[in-house]
């Protein structure tokens, strides 16, 4: 229903925002990695929203970018893992960390995350890896353009900078920017968003 909110920060603490928008208090639910993010009081704020309807609740949960909001809405989409969960694994990973750790089968990683253990960890890994590679990819051919590179590490970095939010030429662009022979996934994402 709300794309995203854009006002006056009314109130902010660790987990909640009230954004004023034309005399109308908006409350969000928001992750740490947000609040840290929102300027002071009285500030104009522009939040990227989700509302969660139950038949008992309706809520609004707020995001400083849209990256972290699609993180947000492929993380509830596993199964066992509601909006507050996913509120509480986005206060303690980042989303370009989160995107790494699912396309690298980094399970321990994941488990560093509050509350989330093994088996959950495993579950995210399986429902989401799929989902995360394969998100607008619109243009599979741009990455054969990749030269003198582990094929494999590239399509996974490209895969997780489109999670990001990236186009596909954009992604490519900035792999094929920073790859060198036998690079890690990991040191791809990190120089090619470094870069960017």
């Amino acid at each position: 229903m709300f794309a995203y909110l854009k006002g006056i920060l009314a109130f902010k603490n660790n987990e909640n925002a009230v954004v004023d928008v034309g005399g109308v208090g908006y409350s969000l639910q928001i992750p740490f990695s947000t609040y840290k993010l929102l300027p002071d009081i009285d500030s104009e704020v522009k939040l990227y929203t989700y509302m969660a309807v139950r038949e008992d609740n309706i809520s609004l949960f707020g995001f400083f970018s849209n990256e972290e909001k699609k993180i947000f809405e492929q993380l509830i989409s596993v199964s066992g893992i509601g909006p507050k969960s996913a509120i509480g694994i986005l206060s303690d990973i980042t989303p370009e960390e989160f995107s790494l750790a699912v396309i690298t089968d980094d399970v321990n990683r994941l488990t560093k995350i509050s509350g989330i253990g093994k088996k959950t960890a495993q579950r995210m890994i399986i429902e989401l890896k799929d989902k995360m590679k394969n998100s607008d990819i619109s243009d599979n051919s741009a990455i054969s353009k990749l030269v003198e590179v582990n094929n494999s590490n590239a399509e996974e970095a490209i895969a997780a900078l489109q999670v990001l939010g990236y186009s596909n030429k954009d992604a490519v662009n900035m792999v094929n920017s920073v790859i060198k022979d036998d690079m890690q996934v990991e040191e791809i994402l990190k120089l090619a968003l470094k870069n960017k």
